[in-house]
């Protein structure tokens, strides 16, 4: 069974709203593909274990990411490594050791949980280590931005992501206005199907 692997952001969790809407659309629209989606530590180490340690449960099956911010830059991961077969980034992170420098020291509460983060200069090496600034797959993503994105630079994406399919949407959040429309194709994307 297809698994459609959804991979929230930083300081976020699976009761994020997208995530939350994801799951219960594949339930109504396509009880056939498998949906998962792993809490990650802001630590970056320790999300790219729970990450590891997810597809390898999974089994020999296509696997198929939806990141949002953060979540964006560890889906990149995944393909770049060969362990998903295609991607969709929502409001990707990018370089996002180039930004955290001014989180590291200071306490940083989850949205959605009790669990609080104290990011470390090692957690930047870590984020630095795991990057791939240079994207050798492109047909494997789909990068979804809005130019209204309050925490990130869409532009960034945009240039990074400049091979990939893309969709530029005026206007907008970080949170990406309207996301649920999408579904449909985000999965024909997928499948290499018609929405």
């Amino acid at each position: 069974m297809p698994t459609i692997l959804y991979l929230h952001g930083f300081l976020s969790a699976p009761a994020s709203t997208k995530a939350q809407q994801t799951m219960a659309w594949l339930a109504r629209q396509h009880p056939e593909l498998h949906f998962v989606c792993p809490y990650l530590s802001s630590y970056p180490s320790a999300a790219r274990e729970t990450l590891l340690q997810t597809i390898n449960a999974l089994g020999d099956q296509p696997i198929y990411a939806i990141g949002s911010s953060l979540g964006g830059f560890w889906a990149t991961y995944l393909v770049e490594q060969g362990l998903v077969s295609k991607a969709v980034l929502v409001n990707p992170a990018v370089a996002p050791h180039t930004r955290f420098p001014e989180f590291v020291g200071q306490p940083l509460a989850s949205y959605y949980t009790d669990d609080v983060y104290t990011l470390s200069e090692k957690d930047l090496h870590d984020l630095i280590a795991f990057d791939t600034p240079n994207i050798q797959k492109p047909e494997r993503y789909w990068l979804m931005v809005q130019t209204a994105d309050e925490t990130l630079d869409y532009r960034l994406a945009v240039e990074k992501y400049r091979q990939c399919r893309q969709l530029v949407e005026e206007g907008g959040s970080h949170t990406f206005d309207g996301y649920e429309k999408w579904l449909p194709e985000i999965v024909a994307f997928f499948l290499d199907k018609k929405a």
